[in-house]
């Protein structure tokens, strides 16, 4: 069993190493415009290398969208809406464990100790999460920020746009800041996947996950109808609105896009 458990941790952290070296890969790979992809690039500069492969990709996404997450997201809205609000509050709750981090990384610690506090609250008077007590306490503005947003301070440019299988839209620095949530950076991936504790399982991080998708698609339901239903090109205008939303999360910036939850737009991506 010992030897088992050491050859699944190290197939894993190999799996990410490859992961990881195909991301940078691409990148330099890119084509002629590789050297725009570490500078700070506008949304519009985004190049979108491998369109080909992102638009059979997008189109694959698209039929997994419309056999499971629209049926269940479709579902989900009947839900009482007391229901939907306590599932939709306790996601967000676990979603602190990885703001926090993200927020010391990025010198705000004024907002990482405002988090902390939420985080707290909302777990024990909150029960989990279900109630967000914090925010009748004067604790709100919550902006949820992750490894993406943190290189993206640095200065370094999002690089090419990717579509992801399952996952969604992305950019390849944003794919490669993800595999840090793996690498340690996550503590809810810790305490489920890594068994830091006792308390929870694997499948617990894969259950939020997956209910992440579906209340996302859920609260967006009407937007992306009305999207696709509008747009001459589903796929331009989806990969634009990522762009836009992703720059606009990195500036900190409240202006509104075009879904009903636009802070959840990365839930599928992430």
């Amino acid at each position: 069993m010992f030897n088992y458990n050491i050859r699944g941790s190290m197939f894993k952290k190999i799996l990410i190493i490859i992961f990881t070296t195909l991301a940078l890969t691409l990148n330099v790979n890119a084509g002629s415009d590789g050297e725009l992809i570490l500078k700070k690039n506008e949304p519009s500069e985004v190049k979108d290398c491998f369109e080909k492969i992102n638009r059979v990709t997008f189109a694959f996404n698209q039929t997994l969208d419309g056999a499971i997450f629209k049926p269940v997201a479709s579902l989900y809205r009947k839900l009482p809406s007391p229901a939907k609000t306590g599932l939709s509050n306790s996601l967000e709750n676990v979603s602190h464990l990885l703001t926090i981090p993200n927020n010391i990384l990025q010198g705000d610690f004024k907002q990482a100790g405002i988090n902390t506090g939420r985080f707290i609250i909302n777990t024990t008077i909150g029960i989990l999460g279900i109630f967000d007590v914090a925010e009748y306490l004067g604790l709100t503005n919550y902006e949820k920020e992750d490894y993406g947003q943190s290189i993206a301070k640095l200065g370094i440019g999002p690089g090419c746009y990717i579509v992801l299988p399952v996952l969604g839209p992305s950019t390849v620095r944003d794919t490669f800041a993800s595999t840090l949530n793996f690498l340690g950076g996550d503590p809810w991936y810790n305490v489920t996947v890594k068994k830091d504790t006792q308390y929870f399982e694997n499948s617990d991080y894969y259950y939020e996950k997956g209910a992440s998708g579906v209340d996302f698609r859920a609260k967006n339901y009407d937007s992306i109808e009305n999207l696709e239903k509008n747009s001459l090109d589903f796929y331009a205008s989806v990969k634009s609105l990522y762009l836009q939303d992703r720059q606009q999360k990195i500036l900190n910036s409240r202006k509104i896009i075009n879904t009903q939850d636009d802070s959840d737009w990365e839930e599928i991506s992430q």
